[in-house]
C-alpha cells in the first residue's frame, strides 16, 4: 500500500498536536492547506509565527498579551476589588463575551492534576498571591470547572486565601436552562442542589 509523502506526513502529525484533533480530521486539514494558493498558505504560517513572536503573559493577570500589561488590567473602569479566577485564557473570553462581568482576572494557566505532575508549582498561584496584600482586592471568584481538577484546585486556593481576610466565593453550577433531570449527571444535579435558592 502506498502511504503519504514524508512532507504530507509531516503536515499530518503537526495538525495532530491541536487538541481534538484525530489523524482523519489532521488528514482532512492537510489537504486543506495544500489546496490553499501559496499566498493564503503563506500568510497563515506567518500568522501562527507572528502570534508566537508577539503574544505573551500580561504580567499582573497571566493572561495572554501583546503588552506587558493587558487592555483588561490597563482599564481604570473595571472594579479593582474583585478578581475572577479561571484556568486559561479561554474561560476570560466566555466570560467577556457575557458583558456582566466588571471585576479584573486571574489566569491559573491549568488546574492541579498529580496523574499529569502538575502541581501548584506549576501554575500562577504566586502571582495570584501578590495581588493580595494591599487590600484592594475585597473579592475572589473562584471559577474553575466543576472537575474533579477544578474543585480540587479550588479547594486549595481557598485555603491560601482564608489568611488574606478575602471574600471567596465559587462560581453556582448545575442545571443549564433547557436541561431535562433525567439526563443530568450525578455531579451536575448535585451542584444544582448545593446551589438551589428561595424563590421569591
Amino acid at each position: 500500500m502506498v502511504g503519504f509523502t514524508p512532507s504530507f506526513e509531516k503536515l499530518v502529525e503537526q495538525f495532530r498536536l491541536l487538541p481534538g484533533v484525530g489523524y482523519k480530521s489532521a488528514v482532512r486539514m492537510a489537504f486543506h492547506v495544500l489546496d490553499l494558493p501559496e499566498e493564503k498558505a503563506r500568510a497563515f504560517a506567518e500568522a501562527i509565527l507572528e502570534a508566537k513572536e508577539k503574544i505573551g503573559h500580561c504580567k499582573i493577570c497571566q493572561d495572554i498579551s501583546e503588552s506587558e500589561i493587558c487592555p483588561i488590567c490597563a482599564d481604570p473602569a473595571r472594579e479593582r476589588g474583585l478578581i475572577c479566577v479561571v484556568e486559561s485564557s479561554r474561560d476570560v473570553l466566555a466570560i467577556e463575551k457575557i458583558h456582566e462581568f466588571r471585576g479584573l482576572f486571574h489566569v491559573l494557566g491549568g488546574l492541579m492534576n498529580p496523574m499529569e505532575g502538575i502541581g501548584p508549582e506549576q501554575l500562577r498561584i504566586k502571582e495570584l498571591l501578590a495581588r493580595l496584600p494591599d487590600g484592594e482586592v475585597r473579592e475572589v471568584i473562584l471559577a474553575t470547572n466543576p472537575s474533579i481538577e477544578g474543585e480540587a484546585t479550588a479547594m486549595y486556593l481557598a485555603k491560601l486565601l482564608k489568611p488574606f481576610g478575602v471574600k471567596t466565593t465559587r462560581l453556582a453550577y448545575g442545571l443549564p436552562a433547557g436541561a431535562e433531570l433525567e439526563y443530568a449527571d450525578e455531579l451536575t444535579l448535585c451542584k444544582a442542589l448545593e446551589g438551589r435558592r428561595e424563590i421569591e
